[in-house]
């Protein structure tokens, strides 16, 4: 058996090479370059240059054959302008995903096969098996992809160590794509695999773990997104608490929620997320009466995951005098919900959640994006973690946004269960309820969620760690 590992330079791709060579199979190293410009670079030089040599050292001295492809045209075509479009639209995607749906497991895959590969080994850290019957054996089912037969479920799991799992980047992989996937260092933790590396003497081993945007490496967003989606000044408004008390919506969010509790008590509308280690676990209980939860309406359902509009919000001139000489001057009246704080450079260059970059002071807390308004170009803010803004306890997924690692388990219309969903890369998996619709799949948590993004994936999980499916929020 042939194996083609994608050498990144790093030390996981580094120990996944080292191991399947120690275990006796055929193992060969490929490494690729996805891009060229380094002017968008934080370190401003051509990192993928560093990375190629460390890659080729490693595979000097685990003793396999090295081999280059540039496949930077395929990741800008299928991963840099899906990211420039997502921006522009008010969307923030997830790279790190699209990467390992169309290029390493797709155009990777393809040159790694001309090279004599019956597989590819990455270095994520995740398990994969197949499904197997009550006495052991492999359920087989019909392939739906080249020339038919039978074919294993393919089944992936996060990887063991806690810390480092790195299922949710491959919630899009599918089942073709599974069944020439390998992870060799899935079940095994970093520093296992950092101390592999220095008893092989690997030039990777103490390599520093790469970050930034996917074979990009690590980018002022605003400067990199700037290639292609033009500045344009624009307000940053702060919302106050007091807006959701008179929002219909909010208000009937909040009645809706309460229909469908057990003991018909208000829902909490606020997230007790601080961080992905603090306050986010999914411990508890489930205080929704399933019965009552089936029997609401796609209207209910979609009133539930809509975010919060705040067009509503409309701030009114007045004119004054001021100074000695009684300049006529104009200043925006008081309004008791909200007030203009500041002056971006493009809504599309900001996010649901963050808080670096909005150079707004004279607040005891730290101050979060809440919404984006591309057609009119507004950012709406607001203060505190607790801020009601930043919180939702339902996701909407239109069905052509689906995927299903496990198409077995798919959902029909009118179905729904329990799953374990992360709507982020690291975030502590949350209890939720699935409810699939003729339209769109419902994700419904147990408690509110900090910062849901459209544009990134929520990926949901099976109570024994297995990823079966994601979707685009």
């Amino acid at each position: 058996m042939k194996i083609c590992v994608g050498l990144s330079g790093g030390v996981d791709s580094s120990v996944a090479a080292l191991l399947l060579k120690r275990q006796g199979y055929d193992v060969f190293g490929l490494f690729m370059q996805n891009w060229h410009d380094a002017s968008t670079t934080l370190h401003g030089e051509c990192e993928w240059e560093e990375d190629r040599f460390v890659a080729e050292m490693v595979a000097r001295k685990i003793g396999i054959p090295f081999y280059f492809v540039d496949l930077s045209k395929e990741y800008r075509q299928k991963v840099v302008e899906y990211m420039f479009a997502e921006y522009a639209a008010g969307r923030t995607p997830n790279p790190d995903v699209l990467c390992n749906r169309e290029i390493k497991f797709a155009a990777f895959w393809e040159t790694a096969k001309k090279l004599g590969a019956d597989y590819v080994a990455t270095g994520h850290y995740c398990r994969k098996d197949t499904l197997k019957d009550a006495n052991g054996q492999e359920v087989l089912v019909p392939k739906t992809w080249g020339d038919g037969g039978m074919t294993p479920v393919y089944r992936i799991f996060e990887g063991s160590d806690p810390n480092k799992d790195q299922s949710y980047f491959l919630c899009q992989l599918t089942q073709e794509q599974l069944s020439t996937a390998l992870f060799p260092i899935g079940d095994i933790c970093k520093p296992e695999v950092r101390r592999l590396a220095a008893e092989a003497d690997l030039p990777s081993a103490d390599k520093k773990d790469s970050q930034g945007i996917c074979f990009v490496g690590k980018v002022d967003l605003p400067t990199f997104l700037k290639q292609k989606l033009e500045a344009k000044e624009g307000d940053v408004v702060e919302v106050y608490p007091e807006f959701y008390e008179q929002s219909s919506q909010y208000q009937e969010i909040a009645e809706i929620l309460r229909s469908i509790s057990m003991d018909g008590a208000e829902a909490d509308m606020i997230s007790s997320y601080i961080s992905e280690t603090k306050g986010a676990g999914s411990e508890g209980v489930c205080h929704w009466d399933m019965e009552k939860l089936a029997g609401l309406s796609d209207d209910q359902l979609d009133c539930l995951s809509r975010e919060i509009d705040y067009s509503s919000i409309h701030f009114e001139t007045e004119t004054y005098r001021s100074g000695r000489k009684h300049v006529k001057k104009t200043r925006y009246k008081e309004n008791p919900f909200a007030k203009i704080v500041g002056r971006h450079d493009g809504a599309h260059f900001y996010t649901i959640g963050q808080r670096k970059g909005l150079n707004i002071g004279g607040h005891s807390d730290s101050i979060f994006v809440i919404s984006t308004d591309i057609d009119k170009n507004i950012i709406y803010v607001g203060q505190g973690h607790r801020h009601p803004g930043l919180s939702r306890s339902c996701l909407r997924i239109p069905l052509e946004d689906l995927h299903w690692i496990r198409p077995d388990l798919e959902l029909k219309s009118g179905e729904m269960c329990r799953m374990r969903v992360r709507i982020r890369y690291r975030q502590p998996l949350q209890n939720a309820t699935l409810l699939m619709r003729k339209s769109a799949l419902y994700i419904l948590f147990d408690s509110p969620q900090r910062g849901i993004t459209p544009g990134q994936f929520a990926v949901w999980y099976a109570a024994d760690d297995e990823m079966i499916g994601s979707g685009v929020i």
